[in-house]
Formats: C-alpha cells, structure tokens, sequence
C-alpha cells in the first residue's frame, strides 16, 4: 500500500500549495467552503483577464513596443502555470543551437532562487556546462549583457511567453496534454496565465506527455491548436527517462528500480506526472512526497526527510528528480540509496517541424512576430555586436528573491510579464 503526502514549503506560510490549489480550481476539492472559494477565484479573475488583455492588445496595435538586441531570441513558455516540463525543452533547443557552434545564453526571471540560482539554472548548468545562465527580473538588461559582455549569439529565453518587453524572433510554447487549457479558465480561478486566443503568437506548439492521452484525445487538441495558432508548426513530446543519476555522478541502469521498493519525492510543477513515470517504470511506489514547485530544501526539510527515508524498508530505493537532486547534493538519505531520474524531451512527431524553425529563427527566414501578433517581416539588420573586452568575466547572474509559497502559481506583477 502507498502512501502520499504533500509538504507545506513553510511553516510560517498561509498560502496554498500547489497541491491543494490544483484541487482546488480542478473541482476534486468538494463541498460549501471549496465551492464559495471557486466563486470567490471567479471573481478574482475577472480584473486579471483585463490586465492581461489589455496589454496583449497594446502590444498587438504596437502601443507598447518590444525591444530588441544585436542577436535572435528563441522563447521557450507556456499558456499555463508551471508542469508542462519546460525545463528539459529549454535543454534541447539550447543544445540544438550548442552543437551548431552557436553561442548560447540562457535568460530566466530565476523563480524561486534565494541568494543563489534557482534549481532550473543548476540543472541546465549540470547538464550543458558551457551554456551561460543569467538569472534576473529585467530580461531586457540580461539579453544586453549576454551579448555586449558575453558575446552570445542566440539568447534562449526561458519561460518568456508573457514577457513581451524582450522581443523574439521565434516563440515555442508547451502544452501538457494531459490539462491543455488549464482547466478551462484564468488564473486565479484556473491555470491559465493569458487566454488560449494567444496562442497565435507561438511559432512551434509542442504538446508534452503525450504519451500519457489517448491517440484521440491528442487528434482533439491538435484540431484546437491549429485552430488559435494557423501559422505554428506543432509536434509531439514525451518526457522520456534515460538512467538513474546520483550526487556523485555516478549512473545506474533503469532496471535497477523494476519490482523494487521506492520511495519517492520531488518538488516540480506536476507531481503525479512524475510518480506515474516510475509506475511505468515497473517501480513499487511505496510512498511518496510533494512539495512546492522549486522548494528550496532548508535545513529541516532535509532532516525530515532523512527521518521519512529511515521509516522505509532497508533495501527500498528512495527516487528524486534531477531538478531536486541538484539542491540536495546527497547520495544517500538515512543509509537508502538516493538516485533521480534523468529525463530527456524525446519528439514523437514533428522534431523536423521544430528544427527547422529553430535554424530559420537565427537566419532571419521566419520571425516570430517579434514578441507580439501574428508572424511579421524580419527587421532590419541587427547591429554588430561590442568589440570583446580585455578579460571575459565569469557570467554574472543577476538574483531576486521571492516570498511565494508555491512559484508555478505566483501571479505574474504587469511589468514582469
């Protein structure tokens, strides 16, 4: 018999966790309070659907004017808050853009980071070492940085699709097939951070876990999306394990979990997603814990973990993600072996699609609408880039911390989207 349990990111905090606000605008929360709550978060997203569209529409009728830099920009986003499984595409089109000897900076607003990077930037730094990540609110100064200080010729922007003040020549957005339209309404009341009309902006939809709807169910949503996004090509992911990592590099054999005890935890935007990956794995889930998108792990959290692990049988195997383990650094909690699962974007259909917007992105031939409205004319040409410096710097990150329980449901502020 499992066990499952969701972890509060504080004690000190009154906001809801992911979990419960997911219950919550899903409708799985029942009864009078949850009900008047949903009428409440109805209301609530009635001022925030004007705000965003409202300045969707400034950017569209070019009242306000997106600014662009000396070198393409690729935006990775999605329609939704958090769980689409951004951060392994982010990996991919910057290693896309790696192996073709292009100079690639990673831009993020750094959610979650507190006095340090966040585990995004950490993972992308374990996984591609020589691709920059700088970490900041103001995405503009970030982009002049990376390429008048860094020297960078393609600026992955990830998570970008709201932020409309850094123009892009391509946008790529997710969508997890499994809650497409984020249950149908805006933040608060839903998932959705801007209207799904907005989608025709986007130059490649990727539908992510597809591996886990019926073949019919993705026919549906594709229909839906070459309905709001005529122009964008679309393809088809799942996010596929490669092999057990631990904190001292070592890798191990997915078999190593098949008929096995596991214990399992993480702190991403889609929980389930993940235990249903070991499940598919042939592991014996035994018990598991969630905790907040991008969880921090102090001290406590740690010990009560190690607490959690000694309650398991002695030959139970305890699991993370990757994206936790780079906060942890551990390789054993309570004497159990602590393995994560590396998870690699794997294209079912549509990666030729893809990688062809990918190249025309940084050679000019199709544009992105420059960070606002349908697909539009190339500008004119970019501006050579600053002469190097006398010493090239270590790429500094720019740091901002967050009070937010849970970061995949903290509301965008207007200047930060």
């Amino acid at each position: 018999m499992s066990s499952a349990r969701t972890v509060p990111a504080t004690r000190r905090s009154s906001s809801f966790s992911g979990h419960s606000f997911r219950a919550l605008v899903s409708g799985q929360a029942r009864g009078v309070r949850p009900t008047l709550q949903r009428a409440g978060l109805r209301l609530l997203a009635v001022p925030y659907a004007w705000i965003t569209r409202l300045r969707n529409r400034l950017y569209d009728g070019g009242w306000m004017r997106a600014e662009r830099v000396a070198a393409p920009v690729v935006s990775v986003g999605n329609l939704t808050l958090g769980g689409t499984g951004k951060t392994p595409c982010v990996e991919y089109v910057a290693a896309f853009y790696e192996q073709r000897k292009r100079k690639v900076a990673v831009l993020s607003r750094g959610y979650g980071s507190v006095g340090g990077r966040n585990d995004e930037a950490l993972l992308l730094a374990e996984n591609l070492p020589h691709v920059p990540h700088l970490q900041g609110a103001d995405r503009v100064a970030l982009a002049l940085q990376a390429v008048d200080e860094l020297h960078r010729d393609v600026l992955v922007l990830d998570d970008g699709f709201q932020h409309r003040r850094l123009a892009r020549d391509l946008d790529v957005v997710l969508i997890d097939v499994t809650d497409p339209w984020g249950q149908g309404h805006l933040f608060p009341r839903g998932l959705l951070r801007e209207s799904p009309r907005g989608l025709r902006r986007a130059g490649v939809v990727v539908l992510t876990r597809c591996d886990q709807v019926s073949a019919m169910e993705r026919g549906r949503i594709r229909e839906e999306v070459a309905r709001l996004a005529p122009h964008a090509a679309v393809a088809e992911a799942v996010h596929r394990p490669e092999a057990l990592i631990n904190a001292d590099r070592l890798s191990s054999d997915l078999g190593r979990l098949a008929d096995r005890p596991v214990a399992a935890f993480c702190a991403i935007g889609n929980p389930a997603a993940f235990r249903q990956t070991l499940t598919d794995l042939g592991a014996e889930v035994k018990a598991f814990r969630s905790y907040p998108d991008h969880h921090p792990y102090p001290p406590d959290d740690l010990e009560d973990l190690r607490a959690w692990a000694r309650q398991q049988a002695t030959d139970c195997v305890v699991v993370t993600t990757q994206k936790d383990l780079v906060k942890l650094r551990q390789s054993h909690l309570a004497g159990r072996e602590l393995w994560a699962l590396r998870i690699r974007l794997h294209l079912e259909a549509g990666k030729d699609a893809l990688d062809q917007r990918l190249e025309e992105a940084v050679s000019g031939g199709w544009w992105g609408g420059g960070g606002g409205g349908p697909p539009a004319p190339p500008p004119g040409p970019r501006a050579p880039p600053a002469p190097p410096p006398p010493a090239t710097p270590n790429p500094p990150t720019t740091h901002h911390s967050l009070q937010f329980k849970d970061e995949t449901l903290r509301p965008h502020r207007l200047e930060d989207l």
